[in-house]
């Protein structure tokens, strides 16, 4: 039965073995206490703390995974400060001080309780790339819609159908979108200013030496401020006050990718199980396919 749902849905598994839904929901509800009760004592060191949507209207859960291991540790019924501290706190002094580095958004909740659990938090919060590209790639784009419609006000169309252009890599366009796009990222335009600004911050994560990242970050956050875009200007008042954790990420060589991988697989469950009825039965299933846990009965021998 565990092996049949590793493979398929609870529903599905019910209709192939003809057991209710309740019975084998039960197998799986015991699988993981099993496991859990199992698990030998943490000791990630190196951690990313994730929010995945439950249901629409901003109902989440935390996903806490280790990156060295690539499972899930912990799933969160909110994304509130007080259960991440809740689970910190279930970790040892020693526990704690292991941890090497915490990979996350700049959701202020994550980063306070953070700060309050760990030692040297300061030094360990890790604000990741990922999420940096796309506040980038937002403000970028806001200049865009602005732009193209004072443009379209004036009869000119030079920004028609350039929405995804400036989102992608341009090494990945086919050579005659690459040759199109040059034309408007060399042009006057606003939105090539802004697309310059956010390319020249993605390509500032290849230091060593804190100092000299600090540095270049100053440079490009002068850059930013003077540009006269409101959008980018407002991006850079964020990552002016999160510089900190986005230099820890850069010396550190850590980022939230391993956690979006989880993310996106746990995207894949809650589709082939058409949704979850409670966070129970979906932290369980989250346990079930991403802990990594030992799940078989003591005598079953895999």
């Amino acid at each position: 039965m565990i092996d049949w749902l590793k493979e398929a849905s609870i529903q599905a598994v019910s209709r192939q073995l003809k057991l209710s839904w309740n019975a084998i929901d039960g197998i799986m509800q015991r699988a993981v206490k099993r496991g859990l009760s199992r698990r030998a004592a943490l000791s990630p060191k190196q951690i990313g703390i994730d929010e995945t949507a439950f249901k629409k209207r901003h109902d989440y859960v935390t996903i806490i995974s280790d990156h060295v291991e690539g499972v899930v540790l912990h799933v969160g019924q909110d994304r509130r400060k007080s259960d991440l501290k809740a689970w910190y706190e279930s970790l040892s002094e020693a526990q704690r001080s292991a941890i090497e580095s915490v990979s996350m958004d700049m959701w202020p909740a994550f980063i306070n309780a953070t700060l309050e659990s760990l030692p040297y938090a300061e030094n360990k919060i890790a604000f990741d790339k990922f999420h940096v590209a796309k506040y980038l790639g937002d403000a970028v784009d806001k200049v865009r819609r602005q732009e193209h419609k004072a443009l379209m006000a004036q009869g000119y169309e030079d920004l028609k159908g350039s929405k995804y252009d400036w989102l992608y890599n341009p090494s990945n366009m086919p050579r005659k979108q690459q040759a199109q796009f040059k034309v408007l990222r060399d042009s006057a335009l606003k939105t090539a200013r802004a697309w310059a600004i956010k390319e020249l911050a993605m390509s500032l994560w290849h230091y060593v030496s804190k100092t000299w990242a600090r540095k270049g970050w100053k440079q490009w956050l002068s850059w930013a401020v003077r540009s006269r875009l409101e959008p980018i200007k407002k991006v850079a008042k964020t990552i002016k006050a999160h510089l900190w954790g986005i230099l820890n990420a850069i010396v550190l060589k850590v980022s939230n990718g391993p956690a979006e991988g989880l993310n996106s697989r746990i995207k894949m469950i809650k589709v082939r199980s058409r949704g979850f009825r409670n966070k129970e039965r979906f932290a369980n299933a989250i346990y079930f396919h991403l802990g990594g846990l030992d799940l078989y009965p003591e005598r079953v021998i895999r």
